[in-house]
């Protein structure tokens, strides 16, 4: 009989994008049997997914009671929450505490957990804006501590924000400007690519406990972007500084806080602290499929502009 995973977030970007990579590798699909948790099973995406041979359930993270029904059976887990739901570090961590308390009560062998690292701890305290960061980062502690083989992929900067929020923008002269609030080289992912990274831990969990994947292609600079953007699309493209005039509108405010209070979090510790670039390299070597670049995420979503 066939091993159970159970992936939350199922009919979002990275329990979505999990369980249409999984679909297509027969050698995790050889076992594993795939089950889906979401709270609207009426959604498009979760009756595509139960149309591909998932086991789509309904499931409530604030629900303790639904976590354990719709986790008996599991073997593995991937959790994962959304802190921009509420907003909310408190709210965050208590769901995630509870999908692991839930894992462990179920019998589960793994859990596989979205993370980020602890801006606060990492900074000294002198980022304290991050809440998203360190409340995941809370949660990697609290599993860690128990009786569950355990991993954490660490996503980067998603490339589809560059889609909208931090699309180049025209301004009052007509000019396609791309302004962000850093200038050093940001690691970012095509999140899409999340199930790239979660196979080599399915393979081989004994192999992975306890590790940390980094969730990035690459670390790329503005000037890189720009120059991409540029090469693909045709169009001149400038470089300019993130203002309050002029950047910003199309990011939502709870976000646009967290920018302003966390600028240094690429400028001084390269999102990742200063083992990032080290610590790519190795999640790198163990996959099997590498990541998408920017380049070719550029050129699969044209028209940009």
């Amino acid at each position: 009989m066939s091993k159970v995973l159970t992936v939350f977030g199922a009919t979002g970007l990275q329990g979505g994008s999990l369980l249409h990579y999984l679909l297509k590798r027969p050698d995790v699909l050889n076992i594993y049997r795939l089950r889906g948790i979401t709270r609207d099973l009426s959604k498009p995406a979760a009756i595509a997914l139960k149309e591909a041979g998932v086991e789509m359930l309904q499931g409530d993270m604030d629900n303790e009671a639904s976590l354990s029904a719709v986790l008996a059976g599991s073997t593995a887990v991937f959790s994962m929450t959304n802190f921009w739901e509420k907003a909310s570090a408190v709210s965050e961590v208590a769901q995630g505490k509870a999908i692991a308390n839930a894992a462990v009560g179920a019998g589960a062998e793994l859990i596989v957990w979205s993370s980020l690292p602890n801006m606060t701890a990492m900074s000294n305290g002198k980022l304290l804006g991050a809440k998203h960061f360190d409340s995941k980062a809370e949660v990697e502690a609290y599993i860690r501590t128990l009786p569950i083989q355990s991993a954490f992929f660490m996503p980067a900067l998603f490339m589809q924000m560059m889609t909208h929020m931090f699309k180049p923008k025209l301004n009052d002269q007509g000019e396609l400007v791309f302004r962000v609030t850093w200038s050093k080289p940001c690691p970012m992912i095509d999140i899409t690519d999340t199930g790239k990274f979660i196979v080599p831990i399915l393979l081989n969990p004994n192999k992975y406990n306890g590790k940390r994947f980094i969730g990035a292609t690459a670390f790329y600079s503005p000037a890189e972007l720009v120059e991409t953007w540029k090469k693909v699309t045709g169009k001149e493209i400038k470089l300019g500084q993130a203002s309050d005039e002029a950047w910003g509108q199309d990011i939502p405010p709870e976000i646009m806080e967290v920018l302003k209070n966390s600028s240094g979090l690429i400028e001084d510790y390269s999102y990742y602290g200063p083992s990032g670039q080290e610590d790519l390299e190795w999640t790198l070597a163990q996959m099997d499929d590498p990541p998408t670049t920017w380049a070719k995420f550029v050129e699969a979503n044209e028209p940009w502009f």
